[in-house]
C-alpha cells in the first residue's frame, strides 16, 4: 500500500500530465502543488512510485508519466467525481428533453457525450430482453390485413404487417386488442409467451386462425429484436490525441468499427454501476492505449442499457466520470417519462 503522501504525489503527477500533456518533473510538482515536503523528498517519492510501476520515464532526462497501473490507482482512490455545474446540468436537460422518439434520444445522447467529454461516445439502445411491454396496438388496414405496433417501456416502437388467413371484423379486433393488453401490458418480454398461449381459445372458431397469426407475429417480434444495437459518435475527437497513441490511431479506429467489441467494452447491461477500464485492462489489443468509462442507464433504477466514452488513457477521469454519470441519469429520467 502506498503512503498517503506518495498517493498525493501520484495524484499531482496524473493531474499535471493530463493538463499539460508533458512528462512531469519533481521541480514542477513542488512549484504547482502544496505537497508540504522538499523537492528531494518528492524525488525520492517519485523514484519509489517508478520502482512500483505507477509512473514511468518515457525518455532519459525527462519527467515521469503515469502508467496504466498509476491511472488505475488514481481512479480507485478518487473520493468524488467532478460535479456538473448548474448551467451544464440545465444544458444537458434542455438538449435531451427535445427528443421526439428513442432514436432521437440515443442520437442526442451520443452527440452530447462526445461534446461534453471530447471523447468518442458510445450509447447502447435499451435491451428488449430487459424491457417490458407498454402497449400493443392493432390496426385494420384491410379486411384481412393488420398492422401490429409494439411499444416498450423504453420508448422503442416496432411495427409489423400481418396477412390474416380470413377477414377479421372490427369488434373481434377490438376484443383481441383489449385482451392482449390486459395480459401483457407492464409485463417483461420473457413472460409474454406464457401469458398469451391460451388466448385463441377465447375467440370463435373462425377467428382463431387470425388470433394465432397475430400472436405468432408478436412473439417473433420479441425474438427478432433482442439483438443489441448501439450508436457511436465523436470519432473525430481522437485525432486531437494523435500523440497519445504509441504508433498509429488506426488500431483504435478499427476496433471502434466492430460492434461486438464495443458491446464487450460497455459490459453486461445488468450492472448499473460506473466502470472504468484502463489501457491493457481492455481485452481488445487495438484498445490497449485507451480507457473506457461506462455506466448503466434506465428507468426505475434498473439498467436497460449502457453508455460511455472511449478516449486515451491520458484522460480527465473525474470530469469524464461526472459527465457520463450525469448524462445517464437524465436519459433514464426521459425514458421513465416518455
Amino acid at each position: 500500500m502506498l503512503s498517503e503522501r506518495r498517493l498525493e504525489v501520484l495524484r499531482a503527477i496524473v493531474q499535471d500530465y493530463v493538463g499539460t500533456e508533458e512528462p512531469v518533473g519533481s521541480k514542477a510538482l513542488t512549484e504547482r502543488h502544496s505537497l508540504g515536503v522538499s523537492p528531494a523528498t518528492v524525488r525520492n517519492d517519485m523514484a519509489a512510485l517508478e520502482d512500483e510501476g505507477f509512473i514511468a520515464q518515457p525518455h532519459t532526462s525527462a519527467g515521469r508519466i503515469p502508467t496504466d497501473k498509476g491511472y488505475r490507482l488514481f481512479v480507485d482512490k478518487l473520493t468524488a467525481v467532478k460535479p456538473m455545474t448548474g448551467p451544464e446540468r440545465r444544458a444537458i436537460q434542455n438538449f435531451l428533453e427535445g427528443a421526439v422518439d428513442l432514436d432521437d434520444v440515443v442520437g442526442r445522447t451520443v452527440r452530447l457525450l462526445a461534446q461534453l467529454t471530447r471523447q468518442v461516445a458510445v450509447v447502447q439502445y435499451p435491451s428488449l430482453t430487459r424491457s417490458t411491454v407498454r402497449h400493443v396496438e392493432l390496426l385494420a388496414l384491410a379486411p384481412a390485413r393488420l398492422m401490429l405496433v409494439l411499444i416498450t417501456d423504453t420508448g422503442r416502437v416496432e411495427q409489423r404487417m400481418i396477412d390474416c388467413p380470413a377477414p377479421f371484423g372490427e369488434s373481434s379486433l377490438a376484443d383481441l386488442r383489449a385482451r392482449l393488453n390486459s395480459r401483457v401490458a407492464g409485463r417483461r418480454f420473457a413472460d409474454v409467451p406464457q401469458l398469451v398461449q391460451d388466448l385463441p381459445e377465447a375467440f370463435e372458431a373462425e377467428d382463431r386462425g387470425t388470433v394465432t397469426t397475430v400472436l405468432s407475429t408478436l412473439l417473433e417480434t420479441l425474438v427478432e429484436e433482442t439483438e443489441e444495437r448501439l450508436m457511436i459518435g465523436g470519432t473525430a475527437n481522437l485525432t486531437r490525441f494523435g500523440h497519445d497513441f504509441p504508433l498509429t490511431i488506426r488500431p483504435v479506429l478499427e476496433a471502434l468499427e466492430e460492434q461486438v467489441v464495443l458491446l464487450k467494452l460497455l459490459g453486461e447491461v445488468g450492472d448499473s454501476g460506473m466502470a472504468v477500464r484502463i489501457g491493457h485492462e481492455n481485452a481488445h489489443e487495438g484498445l490497449n492505449s485507451t480507457s473506457v468509462v461506462s455506466v448503466g442507464y434506465g428507468s426505475g433504477g434498473e439498467a436497460v442499457a449502457k453508455l460511455g466514452v472511449v478516449g486515451p488513457t491520458r484522460m480527465d477521469y473525474p470530469g469524464t466520470m461526472g459527465a457520463v454519470r450525469a448524462v445517464a441519469r437524465y436519459v433514464g429520467q426521459i425514458l421513465a417519462e416518455s
